[in-house]
């Protein structure tokens, strides 16, 4: 539909999504819904292995919720469809990778879809920032995550006072993987995204189901689940074709050839 909100573009395994909405890429819910639907389609697809998410233009990547729909009716507790606001921080059994590609003013909750990602490459003149705080609002799912992510006393600076920073200082703390040029961020991106498409995908889901669900667990807990193959991702990887062929493809000294099965 040429009126979507996002964008998506296929290339082999590796799908991208871009959210086109002038003139700053805001999500309104219905947009949260859009958003939702494509990625759990992309979750559900075994033909994909690796999404990347990035903003249209060269000056957002995404500002979060749209103020102005929210002035007009849109409600804040409102339906966000599947996966939560912005399709990806609540969405259930995400199990492969995710890459942001932010292109530029990265706040509010467009900072927390980018940390719904698991790698993040910023361009050069990308700017991050929490600034609910002026409009009377909360950070509820950067109240959550940033924490646990970086510095506790940087992570309550930036949520208490709405502080922005740059992609150097977002680097420094580990909010962002890489910088790049904002002329070679989707090369890279696109570069990043292939190698891991090259990868083996239950080993990739293994690892995120792992890392979720242990996040609330002590370190022997999370073991005993793991050595009990208590995660079904890795239940499944260790009854796999592909286990199997990691380790004959170790033995021939030759690259794996994973068929996700």
């Amino acid at each position: 539909m040429t009126d979507s909100p996002i964008r998506t573009r296929q290339r082999g395994a590796v799908l991208e999504v871009t959210l086109d909405r002038p003139k700053a890429n805001a999500i309104d819910l219905a947009t949260s819904r859009v958003m939702g639907e494509a990625f759990q389609a992309f979750r559900d697809d075994p033909e994909l292995r690796v999404a990347i998410i990035t903003g249209a233009g060269e000056k957002f990547f995404c500002p979060g919720w749209d103020l102005k729909a929210a002035a007009t009716g849109d409600e804040v507790d409102g339906n966000y469809g599947v996966g939560g606001f912005g399709g990806l921080q609540e969405m259930r059994a995400m199990n492969k990778p995710i890459i942001a590609a932010v292109n530029g003013i990265c706040c509010g909750g467009g900072f927390e879809w980018a940390m719904s990602a698991d790698i993040i490459l910023a361009a050069d003149h990308a700017q991050f920032a929490l600034p609910e705080i002026r409009s009377g609002t909360v950070a509820d799912a950067a109240s959550v995550k940033l924490p646990k992510r970086i510095p506790y006393h940087i992570a309550m600076e930036m949520l208490l006072t709405g502080r922005w920073i740059d992609a150097e200082e977002a680097a420094r703390w580990g909010i962002v993987n890489q910088i790049h040029p904002a002329a070679d961020l989707m090369d890279k991106a696109h570069e990043m995204a292939d190698l891991l498409a090259s990868g083996p995908p239950l080993v990739y889901a293994a690892i995120k189901e792992i890392v979720r669900e242990a996040e609330a667990m002590t370190f022997q807990d999370a073991m005993n689940r793991i050595n009990g193959r208590q995660f079904e991702t890795v239940d499944v990887l260790y009854s796999s074709e592909d286990q199997m062929e990691g380790a004959r493809a170790f033995a021939e000294k030759r690259d794996p050839v994973w068929k996700g099965r």
